[in-house]
């Protein structure tokens, strides 16, 4: 462990130099002694109410990249030498707040990308990012496959989508011999789009919808009506998520009502977030499947950043926090790689030359982008049973055919775990 922290920095300025390095050949070096220009990059999330941890994570992740990109000089584009300055805004997970601070972000500190993790205010952002002359990147922390069917250009979606966790989890789900599913999802359209998508790969799975109840974890902290109607029809395990923290109130909430079958987390919701910061322990979380703990992310890279993010921010590292610092990273990348760092259009056009965010630099690992602007990294998926977490399983899903997941399973730099093909259109 000594070893792999002594290497990281050394890892990570080497990154960043590469990143500077790979724009045009006729690049002139900056002048020694030239003071560098600062390139303000926007976040617009929940940063108070229900969702504001995972606001915070996900602010944390950029935060921790901007900071090693400028301790290591910055990036270079066009012979000059640029810093980067994160600004923040609150917007409570609000999207008329979200517009107003995007707009803000853009027209007052003249942001070319905004961060935002939630995509009911991610969607009211996509009516106004491609404005003539006014346009900026949404890098959006979302899993929804809508954000890239929308064919908004100047989109990069961060995490997987989640079809593959519908995917995943139901063939772990149905391993176990569970065949019935109630459903207490939150309201929203990523919720909605979650219970649907889960309910349709299901019953087409052969397993059966017992009852469907969503609930708003946003503001609700009483789950106990929407659980005492499922749980009438007896089912073998429940799809329930949203926030983290609202998540193990229904966790606790349907122990409480006397559910001993298993649990299928939505991705936003973590397992291993659950378990450290709120239910202390995962007792009441035996046969629940999920996005797998961060801290058991199988990359070289792994255990040095997870120490050096909860050294830095006094919490617990979550993906929230690992995946937007490599995107972080790759946008930086991708500002060099287009010569520019004002230029939303071309930025966004020059991401494919950003890739690939190996695992040994990068916490997570991130292989190309697709046309449409979904960030590609593997899905990985864990189960807590008999009292511990399970080996954590890692899915690709966006190659053509076996003989490209082949292919791509020669990059993997990974330490342990099991990488497989999964098949999901997006």
């Amino acid at each position: 462990m000594k070893r792999i922290l002594v290497v990281f920095p050394v890892l990570i300025l080497g990154v960043i130099l590469t990143a500077a390095g790979c724009g045009s050949k006729k690049e002139q070096a900056p002048q020694a002694g030239e003071k560098p220009i600062e390139v303000v990059i926007g976040y617009t999330g929940p940063l108070s109410g229900p969702a504001a941890e995972y606001g915070q994570d996900c602010l944390n992740g950029i935060d921790m990249a901007v900071n090693e990109i400028n301790s290591a000089g910055g990036i270079t584009v066009g012979g000059k030498k640029y810093m980067f300055r994160l600004e923040k805004l609150d917007d409570m997970a609000d999207p008329t707040n979200a517009v107003n601070n995007a707009r803000r972000l853009r027209n007052q500190f003249k942001a070319p990308a905004v961060f935002n993790p939630v995509f009911n205010t991610i969607a009211p952002m996509m009516q106004i990012n491609q404005e003539k002359g006014n346009e900026f990147i949404i890098m959006a922390y979302t899993s929804t496959p809508k954000v890239v069917q929308l064919n908004n250009k100047l989109v990069v979606a961060i995490p997987p989508p989640f079809t593959a966790y519908v995917q995943s989890f139901t063939e772990l789900a149905m391993s176990q011999g569970w065949k019935k599913a109630g459903l207490v999802v939150t309201l929203g359209a990523y919720g909605d789009e979650w219970r649907q998508a889960f309910k349709d790969h299901w019953t087409r799975k052969g397993g059966v919808i017992t009852a469907d109840k969503p609930a708003n974890y946003y503001t609700e902290t009483d789950f106990s009506s929407q659980l005492t109607a499922v749980l009438a029809t007896q089912p073998d395990v429940l799809l329930i998520g949203g926030p983290s923290a609202s998540t193990a109130l229904v966790i606790e909430q349907a122990r409480g009502l006397g559910f001993k079958g298993g649990f299928i987390l939505v991705d936003q919701a973590k397992m291993d977030y659950i378990d450290k910061n709120i239910l202390k322990g995962i007792k009441l979380m035996e046969n629940t499947i999920g996005v797998a703990a961060v801290a058991q992310i199988p990359t070289p890279t792994a255990p040095a950043f997870d120490k050096k993010y909860s050294e830095a921010y006094k919490r617990m590292n979550t993906w929230e926090s690992a995946l937007n610092y490599c995107a972080m990273h790759a946008l930086a990348r991708a500002m060099a790689a287009a010569g520019s760092v004002e230029d939303a259009p071309a930025i966004r056009a020059a991401f494919p030359k950003a890739f690939p965010l190996t695992g040994d630099k990068f916490p997570s690992e991130f292989f190309d982008i697709s046309d449409k602007g979904r960030m590609h990294c593997m899905a990985s998926v864990q189960m807590i049973k008999d009292g511990k977490y399970s080996p954590a399983d890692l899915y690709a899903y966006w190659q053509n055919d076996q003989a490209d997941f082949e292919k791509l399973k020669a990059q993997v730099k990974i330490t342990g775990g099991t990488v497989k093909y999964l098949k999901v259109e997006e």
